[in-house]
């Protein structure tokens, strides 16, 4: 056996262990750069919520600044300083409400929401810091304020961002107001940050994932809705509904075609071979429809043993040609227990109405069946 491979390994000064150490550290980054980025909305009904807490937001920290005005004004504790205090909150209630300028609801698609949010609360904790500074330090009850900070966390970040937002909040807290001179009061506020911090990064995921369980059920029941049980291809329902968004797109010169294939003999199949039999032939016909189409067309079973195709009309497939390929499937699938289909086909044209185009395909299905069947039929001149 060579041993090559272990000379080039040694020599490059790769390990297995350290190329294994690579492989989950690099995993670890992606999952974390993930979850502190994860897309916050994916529909307008998702981005209007976040809309709606950066609104939220917002005003959180014009009652907090000015809270602190009152601060200022009312108490007799500060002295000298009170100044300086009243302009920083003066100049929050005055900047923050600027936030509300950006567009809001197009970044909630991408990274720019999270990065928002996080630029929003290390703006935000730099702020309480300094003006507990300014108050006397960590006797002061401004830092109170970060833990209203963390609470909003809660309920707009993922769990990682709570984590990565307490934890900044707490280092800052601990280097700008505690370091050098650490007691054990400034030791009990570190350690309670450090616990509310995990508390609302278990609120955070319970949230998120409440969410994501939403989204799974609507999803399952979206597409219960628009599937055929048997076969597992589109309904009727779905198939009416890309019809209509085919007639809008003819308007623009975009050329498709509906077809309506019904079986001929199927009845025989149930009667012979009972209905397990049927339901069989009718997955592998759905199946070799789906076979003969391209992958952005539509096949529908739309009742019984009919089925409807919505399909592009190329310069290089008319709809005849594909019509008869359809036809060509379905004998081959069916020909043991001699099966046929009838297919009637309706080119759809700008402004058409949907059930007048089915009704149109329905007629030329029916008269591709009253003329023999295995055939195909057009009433388009």
């Amino acid at each position: 056996m060579s041993k090559r491979p272990e000379r080039d390994r040694r020599a490059s000064g790769a390990t297995p262990s350290a190329s294994a150490s690579g492989g989950r550290l690099h995993a670890l980054g992606a999952a974390l750069r993930t979850g502190l980025f994860r897309t916050l909305a994916e529909d307008d009904h998702r981005a209007a919520y976040w809309v709606r807490h950066v609104r939220i937001g917002v005003l959180v920290t014009e009652i907090s600044a000015l809270a602190v005005a009152c601060y200022v004004l009312l108490t007799d504790e500060v002295k000298a300083r009170d100044p300086l205090l009243l302009v920083i909150a003066v100049l929050v209630m005055a900047v923050t409400p600027a936030i509300l300028l950006l567009p809001l609801r197009a970044i909630m698609y991408d990274w720019r929401g999270p990065a928002l949010f996080y630029a929003w609360s290390i703006v935000t904790a730099a702020v309480i810091i300094a003006v507990t500074h300014l108050d006397g330090g960590s006797r002061s009850p401004m830092d109170a304020l970060l833990f209203l900070t963390l609470a909003f966390t809660a309920v707009a970040y993922s769990p990682q961002g709570v984590v990565a937002m307490g934890s900044v909040m707490t280092v800052m807290y601990l280097v700008f107001l505690e370091l050098p001179g650490l007691d054990a009061t400034g030791g009990f506020f570190l350690t309670v940050m450090g616990v509310f911090t995990l508390i609302c990064a278990m609120a955070s995921a319970n949230s998120w994932a409440a969410y994501d369980q939403q989204v799974l059920l609507i999803r399952t029941q979206k597409l219960l809705a628009s599937t055929d049980p048997l076969t597992g291809i589109p309904n009727r329902r779905l198939f009416l509904d890309r019809v209509a968004g085919a007639v809008d797109a003819s308007a623009w010169g975009h050329r498709s075609v509906v077809l309506l294939v019904d079986l001929d003999g199927f009845k025989a199949v149930n009667d012979a071979e009972g209905h397990a039999a049927g339901d069989a032939l009718l997955i592998a016909v759905g199946a070799a429809l789906g076979g003969a189409v391209r992958e952005t067309d539509t096949v529908a079973r739309l009742g019984g043993d009919e089925f409807g195709i919505l399909a592009d009309v190329t310069s290089g497939t008319s709809a005849a040609l594909l019509a008869e390929r359809l036809r060509e499937a379905v004998a081959a699938t069916g020909a043991r227990q001699r099966v046929t289909a009838s297919v009637g086909l309706a080119e759809i044209h700008p402004g058409d109405d949907v059930e007048d185009l089915m009704h149109r395909a329905d007629v030329a299905m029916y008269r591709a069946k009253s003329s023999g069947g295995d055939r195909a039929q057009s009433l388009d001149a």
